[in-house]
């Protein structure tokens, strides 16, 4: 038997799909080939993803083509994924998560960036706490021409990437610039950061979900579920992300907020988030400023 894997073609894309390659040949004996897919996302590598909207870019045409039964499954980075799922299609499970922190990388010798270069709202709103006066700008392309950008080119004082891109990808260090991990209380990590999911057509779900990591698929449940509660997109600066028993959460009009989740919560996350929103008082802020739908 062999299963197709759709994947997008970037170095840490296809690095991670080769992890799920050989995690699927270990538990299943089967063969694994590899559907290779540019997405929207990396065509088009000079949008603003805040101004022209991300969902979906880096996803839908690997999603088509699992609908159109042309892959088995279609590995993703679960950061990317939208909340709301194309009908017929689920998440089969998920690979151990790596870790889930934000990294502020600076150019050598600087200690406060005067500019700092991330397209991102989420790591925009909270590294402006850490620094007032920075000022920014975007940037796009695959974790190494991120790192020639900030090291070699100097377009900026430093970005923010996420630790486990740059762990898989085996970059331990680079050349003219400084790794700092910032904690949860500092940056908490976008929505499924650091782990890989595994998707699936719904029918195949229930043989794939005993043989991926049950924790990690109890932690990013809870996190897409505050996700789809409050409609967060690219262009909202929201993070969700539970560690352990402990829900982190940062979004726009609140800042950073820290809960202790109990097992009813994990056991319940569609009420577990709707509750936590509204206490918040998100929910209804939100839904005042959502546009109406066509």
């Amino acid at each position: 038997m062999k299963l197709v894997l759709a994947t997008r073609k970037s170095p840490l894309a296809l690095t991670q799909t080769e992890m799920v390659a050989a995690h699927l040949r270990n538990q299943l004996g089967v063969e694994t080939e590899l559907l290779k897919i540019v997405t929207t996302g990396d065509k088009q590598a000079e949008w603003s993803l805040e101004q022209r909207g991300g969902k979906g870019l880096f996803t839908s045409e690997l999603e088509a083509a699992l609908t159109r039964g042309e892959a088995d499954v279609a590995v993703h980075s679960t950061k990317d994924l939208p909340g709301d799922m194309p009908a017929g299609l689920a998440i089969g499970g998920y690979m151990p998560r790596a870790d889930t922190r934000d990294v502020l990388v600076l150019r050598a010798g600087v200690e406060t960036p005067a500019t700092l270069a991330t397209g991102s709202p989420r790591r925009r709103l909270q590294v402006q706490r850490m620094f007032p006066d920075v000022q920014f700008s975007e940037i796009r392309g695959n974790v190494d021409t991120r790192l020639r950008k900030i090291g070699g080119q100097h377009v900026a004082d430093g970005t923010i990437l996420a630790a486990a891109g740059m762990k898989r990808l085996g970059i331990e260090t680079w050349p003219g610039v400084d790794f700092a991990p910032l904690d949860f209380e500092q940056m908490v990590p976008a929505v499924g950061q650091g782990a890989i999911a595994v998707q699936c057509r719904e029918a195949d779900a229930a043989k794939f979900a005993a043989i991926f990591d049950a924790p990690t698929m109890r932690a990013v449940t809870v996190e897409r579920a505050f996700q789809n509660a409050l409609g967060g997109g690219c262009h909202t600066a929201f993070a969700a992300h539970v560690a352990g028993d402990r829900l982190y959460l940062f979004h726009e009009t609140t800042g950073h907020r820290s809960v202790e989740l109990s097992p009813s919560d994990f056991a319940a996350p569609v009420e577990c988030a709707a509750r936590g929103l509204k206490e918040l008082g998100l929910i209804v802020f939100v839904s005042s400023r959502r546009r109406p739908t066509r």
